[in-house]
């Protein structure tokens, strides 16, 4: 069904001061911790396996994509988690990203797609194309954001929210508690009157975790892209979801979508 409606933690090891950077909209944190560029590597590979497994990424796992030692592996997993970018869940666990992991990671990703982005790229270009007027084009590009990226996918429109996929959302593992969801279903709720009052200004605007400035308990990212519509001149589609996301295949798309639609509606 679709509806419409009218700091992590610092190590002590860090004694330097933040500064502030502004990126993909949002602000995040810069220190003087320098990766190493296996560390960078590692960092990358824990975001984006446990994006696909849902599970922490254990040293063993690591060695073999890295082609080193286990010891050397849980080093550098050491620097990572004392300057705050992974994290161990259970003291048998192996690591999952932080919030800050997360954004350097974002940080550093290039615009460049993949095939699998314009597999979906053109699918929901198809399916755009095909349904007629604004309003079924709009629905069409936020249903399939949602089946394409198991999020929510939405959209505001001149005071109009449109949303979508809160079965593929609430059956991942991060919403398994009552709270959990309570806390997105919030979030939801103040979306639309927040992006009429702020209006984001950049193209892509990704928001994780305590970045999430209507939810910041809600262990969300948000992730949208602003465009032009006959309705207004900035009106937003995008998707969310959980931090653990394939962030690099779901920003190309939401970019993506945004362009697309801006042409669609003209």
């Amino acid at each position: 069904m679709l509806i419409a409606y009218n700091c992590s933690c610092i190590s002590t090891l860090e004694l330097t001061l933040l500064t502030q950077q502004v990126t993909y909209g949002v602000f995040s944190t810069e220190k003087s911790f320098v990766m190493t560029d296996r560390q960078e590597k590692i960092l990358a590979a824990i975001v984006e396996e446990y994006a696909e497994v849902a599970s922490p990424v254990g040293s063993s796992l690591l060695s073999k994509m890295f082609n080193v030692s286990p010891a050397t592996i849980r080093n550098d997993m050491v620097a990572l988690e004392q300057t705050g970018f992974i994290a161990q869940p259970h003291t048998s666990a192996g690591r999952i990203p932080t919030d800050k992991g997360y954004r350097h990671y974002v940080n550093q990703l290039s615009g460049v797609e993949n095939n699998t982005i314009n597999r979906s790229a053109r699918a929901i270009d198809t399916r755009v194309t095909a349904a007629g007027g604004p309003d079924l084009a709009i629905r069409t590009a936020v249903k399939s954001l949602a089946e394409l990226t198991h999020n929510i996918g939405l959209a505001t429109i001149d005071g109009s929210l449109y949303v979508r996929g809160f079965a593929d959302l609430f059956s991942q593992p991060e919403f398994a508690t009552t709270e959990t969801v309570r806390q997105m279903a919030s979030l939801i709720d103040n979306l639309e009157p927040w992006l009429r009052e702020t209006r984001p200004n950049e193209a892509l605007n990704v928001y994780i975790g305590r970045e999430n400035p209507i939810g910041k308990a809600s262990q969300s990212s948000l992730i949208i892209s602003r465009f032009r519509s006959p309705f207004s001149d900035k009106s937003y589609i995008g998707v969310l979801g959980p931090t653990r996301q394939d962030y690099r295949t779901v920003m190309n798309l939401v970019s993506y979508t945004g362009r697309m639609l801006e042409e669609a509606l003209v």
